[in-house]
């Protein structure tokens, strides 16, 4: 064990006067540093776990989403491309039914045609071959008769062959774009059939984001609650004083009390956009007191965890002793609060004397704001890290 260490133990034994407890305490420390978390802490880690966990799952329901959605878009294109094609068969199916009805009237006139040629050769009223050969006035009329009968037969039995043909064609052609109809709308009713599977697992995938992002908002406002609780319990224990130098002012952390000398980057960054020095989040308490306690103090500085936690993992004495420059650590609430001490009991600070009981503090983020304040707090309630 570190003399720091010792120094610590003996200090909080004798602070506190439960030595049993202690001595376990510090035994867990031995494994933990973090041993001392309260409940509410455990909470917020709980909760911010959770939200972390959830929102991974948001994000796979919104890759799953987008593939949902690609699928529709596609199923629609399909859609969109057979309704396309149906149409066209459609035209070609009223096309073809024009051009029947169009055959039917010419095979209608083709008949009356024949019929009339017919009517013309039988008009002598000599319907046998005996009968025209008797009523022919030589052999070459009766050859010429003949010939133009044979040939009107000819005639007769190349148009109905045509007509046949022709039927036959339009009827193929009928069948097969009837086939082909039926064959796309059944095509069509299946993307539909599909697209409409897709829209359910798309409204799923969204009811599930919904109840996944109001999981994370429910948490989010649990956590603002409770740093609102912290930013309560911080004004409880101070009284804000306005000072003529606070060590500079300007930038987003200055609202009428300066700024503390922090970093102008650090300063007009939302905050914890940015990791500042010893890994902390910028215009946090944290950032601001390792910042001033390494850089503008020049100290060595290896502490871990939130705020409550610093007197627990500093590697410097720590003890309920106030003193000038030195990190002030109040461990109530759910975080804590890290400040530092710039006039003790009597002492003077830009012109304000620190009354009896009380210690003159800067620090950021007192409101949970990310702002810099000027405070007097009760020396007895704050531990110091020297």
């Amino acid at each position: 064990m570190t003399t720091n260490t010792s120094k610590r133990l003996r200090f909080l034994v004798a602070s506190r006067g439960r030595i049993a407890v202690l001595v376990s305490a510090i035994l867990l420390f031995a494994a933990s540093p973090f041993v001392y978390a309260d409940t509410i802490q455990q909470q917020i880690n709980n909760l911010q776990a959770q939200n972390s966990q959830t929102q991974q799952s948001v994000d796979g329901l919104q890759l799953q989403a987008s593939s949902y959605q690609d699928a529709i878009n596609k199923l629609q294109d399909q859609i969109s491309a057979i309704q396309g094609a149906i149409a066209a068969n459609e035209a070609k199916q009223a096309d073809l039914q024009q051009q029947i009805t169009a055959d039917q009237q010419q095979i209608d006139h083709e008949k009356s045609v024949l019929s009339d040629a017919v009517k013309s050769m039988y008009v002598d009223g000599t319907p046998t071959t005996i009968e025209q050969l008797a009523s022919s006035k030589n052999l070459s009329d009766f050859v010429d008769k003949e010939e133009y009968r044979t040939a009107v037969q000819n005639q007769i039995q190349a148009t109905v062959k045509q007509i046949a043909a022709l039927q036959a064609q339009q009827q193929a052609q009928k069948v097969q774009i009837d086939q082909l109809l039926g064959t796309q709308k059944q095509q069509e009713g299946q993307l539909s059939s599909d697209q409409q599977q897709q829209s359910g697992l798309l409204a799923m995938n969204q009811d599930q984001q919904n109840t996944y992002n109001q999981q994370i908002q429910s948490n989010k406002g649990k956590i603002s609650a409770l740093q609102a609780e912290q930013a309560r319990i911080n004004a409880a224990n101070s009284r804000t004083i306005s000072v003529a130098a606070s060590g500079g002012s300007g930038g987003a952390c200055d609202i009428g009390y300066g700024n503390g000398g922090y970093p102008m980057s650090w300063c007009n960054a939302w905050q914890d956009s940015v990791t500042t020095s010893g890994g902390f989040p910028n215009r946090e308490c944290t950032s601001f007191g390792y910042w001033y306690f390494t850089s503008v103090e020049g100290k060595s500085l290896y502490v871990t965890g939130d705020a409550k936690y610093w007197i627990y993992t500093a590697n410097r004495p720590v003890d309920q002793t106030p003193e000038d420059g030195a990190i002030a650590v109040s461990t109530a609430g759910p975080y804590g609060h890290i400040m530092i001490v710039k006039a003790t009991p009597g002492e003077t600070y830009a012109g304000v004397t620190a009354p009896a009981g009380y210690v003159i503090t800067i620090s950021m983020n007192d409101d949970y704001a990310g702002h810099f304040y000027v405070r007097e707090r009760s020396a007895s309630s704050l531990y110091y890290i020297h």
